[in-house]
């Protein structure tokens, strides 16, 4: 008994610097210059540091992305810049129509290159995934929402992909499954973590073992999308509804909602309390941008904040 008394300090002590150490990677992964709250190690960031802490690098390979109308059309990936009110969400479109949207090295490398084009580009708010081939659905390390639309079939890496995004809506013609088992392979894109994450263990062990295929409407009762929505005329139900979803994004703080998804992400991975203490360090890196100021004195006058992501 004595001897468990006098080993409880060391392995406190040691539990309090693995979730330092979880911490101290989550604000890594928000760029040099993050500090963690003062009561884990240090003082909290100030404004010069937070400037810094979101820059991105100097010299770096990831290009700047204008804005325009203009579609960028390669042979497999469309990647849109919508304006005027829609300023600020960019559509991803996958278009292998010969293929019926499977994912080639061609496709994963352009999506790769794009995702890294849109993680430095602090005009982006919002991205939306979709397929350009209508009835298929075939991101993502990004640090600002992603909304999957799934308008017609996502099967075994199409399901993969609007896994690896914040939300996803469906029609309820859509059909959406993890059918890898069927081929004597297993999910191999994130699909063995990604749907247990999203709809609990033993059902998601149940769809895998089965390669069942779901609609929108069974796909929406078990969790796996958050809207369902009725087919229309043009077969783009579910990305109208996702662009309505990016509309009601697009005003808030564009900071605020990186460091959310980043708090929401990394808590999850681990127990509460390093929960709560990723989401002190977030919440402190907030405090001191322009944004925070812009917002309060937007409400004192009673009118709209003009956010830049400072």
């Amino acid at each position: 008994m004595a001897a468990a008394a006098a080993a409880a300090p060391g392995a406190l002590g040691a539990l309090q610097a693995g979730r330092a150490r979880l911490v101290a990677a989550c604000c890594a992964r928000l760029g040099p210059g993050w500090r963690l709250p003062g009561s884990l190690t240090g003082p909290r960031v100030g404004p010069a540091m937070w400037a810094r802490g979101w820059a991105p690098v100097a010299g770096g390979s990831a290009a700047r992305r204008g804005y325009s109308s203009e579609v960028k059309t390669e042979d497999e990936l469309r990647v849109r810049y919508l304006e005027e009110e829609n300023r600020g969400i960019v559509v991803l479109g996958i278009n292998r129509a010969y293929a019926k949207n499977s994912f080639s090295k061609n496709l994963v490398k352009m999506l790769s290159k794009a995702v890294d084009a849109l993680k430095s580009d602090k005009k982006v708010r919002t991205i939306i995934v979709r397929s350009e081939v209508p009835g298929i659905f075939c991101a993502a390390n990004l640090p600002v929402p992603t909304i999957a639309a799934i308008d017609g079939l996502a099967l075994g890496g199409g399901l993969e992909l609007a896994l690896a995004c914040d939300i996803r809506v469906a029609a309820s013609s859509a059909k959406m499954g993890l059918v890898e088992t069927k081929l004597a392979i297993i999910p191999g894109g994130g699909g063995t973590q990604r749907l247990p994450r999203a709809i609990g263990i033993s059902l998601a062990k149940e769809l895998i073992f089965s390669a069942r295929v779901l609609d929108g409407q069974e796909a929406k009762a078990v969790g796996l999308i958050s809207h369902v929505l009725e087919q229309n005329q043009e077969g783009d139900a579910a990305y109208r509804k996702a662009l309505d979803l990016a509309r009601e994004f697009l005003p808030q703080g564009p900071v605020a909602m990186r460091v959310a998804k980043l708090a929401i992400n990394q808590g999850m991975e681990v127990d509460l309390v390093t929960g709560l203490a990723i989401e002190e360090a977030c919440y402190a890196q907030t405090i001191s941008t322009k944004d925070r100021l812009e917002g309060l004195l937007a409400f004192k006058e009673k009118r709209s904040p003009r956010y830049k992501g400072e």
